[in-house]
């Protein structure tokens, strides 16, 4: 494994046998670190807007979900 630091990005370089769904995981936590790097919002309010979501869903699917 080799990591590089340029004045813009960081590179990682792998071997190909590095197992594929591990390394997208990885890729997608960071992702997500990268995403919210600079983000304020607190975890109540996180957590506040996913329940809202949820239930905002749930209110729209259940009929076909559930007979």
């Amino acid at each position: 494994m080799v990591i590089e630091r340029t004045s813009k990005e960081v590179i990682i370089r792998l071997s190909s046998s590095v197992n594929t769904d591990g390394l997208q995981k990885l890729v997608d936590y960071l992702t997500y670190k990268e995403a919210t790097a600079k983000s304020k919002a607190k975890q109540a309010d996180v957590d506040k807007l996913a329940s809202e979501a949820k239930a905002g869903w749930w209110a729209k699917n259940r009929s076909r979900l559930v007979k």
